[in-house]
């Protein structure tokens, strides 16, 4: 939820509040529409609360197996393939295959940066320092 009154832009996203002038942050929005289609069709995807933190898993590990998601995540294996699926189609993860198992990456490091961005903004530890 997020409210503009006067010149200031508030943020409530759980237990935590953040205040920020719009004036003061220095920011490039999108402005092409082809680029506001992919954004959002790729925040879509990003967006279910157990492909963002498959997300989080790949975007700190590197290159994890399927079974290795699973035993994170805590979910069953059909579950977390059809969240792969949906993440793999978008293009937001690759994989590759060695012998009978697969591993996932994500496809391209800005996807990283995206959940970095998501971090520092919404949650209650914060920026990194």
């Amino acid at each position: 939820m997020f409210a503009v009154i006067g010149q200031d832009l508030y943020v409530k996203w759980g237990p935590r509040k953040m205040n920020a002038t719009i004036e003061s942050m220095e920011v490039e929005l999108i402005s092409s529409e082809e680029d506001i289609n992919v954004a959002s069709r790729s925040l879509k995807a990003m967006a279910h609360p157990l492909r963002l933190k498959i997300l989080c898993l790949l975007g700190g590990a590197g290159e994890v197996s399927v079974q290795g998601i699973v035993e994170h995540v805590g979910t069953s294996q059909s579950n977390i393939s059809q969240h792969l699926s949906i993440l793999r189609d978008k293009g937001i993860l690759a994989s590759r295959k060695d012998a009978n198992k697969v591993f996932y990456r994500v496809a391209d490091p800005r996807i990283v940066q995206v959940i970095s961005s998501l971090r520092n903004a919404f949650c209650s530890a914060g920026p990194v320092s």
